[in-house]
């Protein structure tokens, strides 16, 4: 552990920045970076280099060209703030993304306003996850005020599309090399996983569309036909009587949190057949059709124990196994995407560090945990090659995405120390 007045130091400063870590989230929350499409990249992007530039960070602006979802209208923006320090020494980068989900109902306060009440400061994307993005923002600022002589660099990120994949943020941030090994030795994503808990990684992940196909016909005549749908459902049959039942038997080592997600999991995602739904403002009639198509989109979540030819097969032989017993039958799949398990080490630098810097602010051990579903530390890991990788950071995970998300300004200050204090362990120490 780093020398405890050094860390009492940076704790002074860190709660005299309190008011700025507020004003900074709020600023971070108005901001509506809705994604999809993707808006207001840019601006959120330019908001960080304006505050980081003064600071003495390098701040790049790097759009993702030809990434899924970049247009002219709604362009993949990035920024990336280095601050060197004054000897040689290794980099500790902080990733956040910028990007939210949609608002959906049952809101009481205004998505966007970042209305501070008490503790707590509201709006889309205050856990998940600005109040990261800012906390990070400070610890940092505050880090290299207090100790100008560190070594080596401190990097932060504000990226685009997590929430869609994250092909348009981190994953080209990795192919252009800004995650090689060789560049950045540590890195920490403020994700809202719990303040005690440090995140190693994440299960593994294959969409994919299946399709029933059949015969269009009058819907007074369906005979003459051969019903698209009626298929579908013999393959849901088949899911539910079957391969629910199998995917709970598959328990994992990994300690997912929440601890219903210590098991193989499949998601209906999505489910289309027959004819197109019609525009809102369409008054009419649908016509008489037998659908001669029909359209899943599931979500199988793995095991760090699963592979994912086995994954995929499992879905193959249950079609199979319908088009054996069932005549007519004819079926497409199409894989959407697959992400593989990722786990850090538990003796990790990084790893080491934070859950010292958490005994130390938090006065308890650190929890190691996995979360449910994939974050950009897959891309880090697998394109990157960057294995010194975890997700820490405020808020908790069960209000992301939710109606009245919010952060907590204890938690946000809580975490800026406990990421202050590793920076001073990887890079003064």
């Amino acid at each position: 552990m780093p020398d405890q007045n050094k860390i009492d130091r940076l704790n002074a400063e860190l709660d005299r920045r309190r008011d700025d870590l507020i004003a900074l989230t709020q600023d971070l929350i108005r901001i509506p970076t809705l994604n999809p499409p993707g808006e207001n990249y840019r601006l959120i992007c330019e908001y960080l280099r304006d505050r980081l530039a003064p600071r003495y960070f390098q701040c790049e602006l790097i759009r993702a060209h030809d990434t899924p979802g970049d247009s002219e209208k709604y362009p993949r923006w990035n920024v990336v703030a280095r601050r060197e320090g004054a000897r040689a020494g290794e980099c500790v980068h902080f990733n956040s993304h910028t990007d939210v989900v949609e608002l959906g109902e049952d809101w009481t306060r205004d998505p966007f306003g970042g209305e501070l009440d008490g503790d707590r400061i509201y709006g889309r994307g205050a856990c998940d996850m600005k109040g990261g993005l800012a906390a990070s923002i400070i610890a940092a600022e505050a880090f290299v005020d207090t100790f100008p002589d560190f070594a080596g660099a401190v990097e932060i990120s504000g990226t685009a599309d997590e929430e869609t994949g994250g092909f348009g943020g981190v994953a080209y941030l990795a192919e252009k090399g800004f995650f090689a090994p060789t560049r950045v030795q540590h890195v920490i994503i403020p994700e809202p996983l719990g303040l005690d808990c440090i995140c190693l990684g994440h299960r593994g992940v294959w969409w994919a569309e299946i399709e029933t196909k059949g015969r269009i016909a009058h819907g007074s005549m369906p005979f003459l036909g051969d019903c698209a749908v009626r298929h579908m459902g013999a393959v849901l049959n088949e899911m539910e009587t079957a391969l629910y039942p199998a995917l709970a038997q598959k328990r994992t080592e990994m300690p997912v949190i929440p601890k219903g997600a210590r098991q193989s999991t499949l998601n209906i995602n999505s489910f289309h057949g027959g004819q197109d739904e019609p525009e809102p403002d369409f008054t009419g009639l649908p016509s008489a059709m037998v659908p001669h198509s029909a359209r899943m989109v599931i979500d199988r979540r793995f095991l760090i124990e699963e592979n994912i030819e086995d994954v995929q097969k499992e879905i193959t032989d249950l079609l199979e196994k319908v088009k054996s017993e069932r005549d007519g039958f004819s079926y497409g799949i199409r894989e959407i995407q697959r992400v593989i398990p990722t786990m850090t080490a538990k003796d990790a630098p990084v790893v080491t560090s934070v859950a010292s810097a958490i005994q130390n602010v938090l006065g308890k051990p650190a929890e190691y945990v996995i979360s449910p579903g994939s974050y950009d530390q897959k891309h880090i890991d697998r394109i990157g090659q960057l294995k010194n990788c975890i997700a820490y950071g405020p808020g908790i995970l069960e209000l992301a995405h939710q109606p009245d998300e919010y952060v907590e300004v204890s938690a946000m200050i809580d975490s800026a120390k406990i990421m202050g204090q590793s920076l001073i362990d990887l890079l003064v120490d």
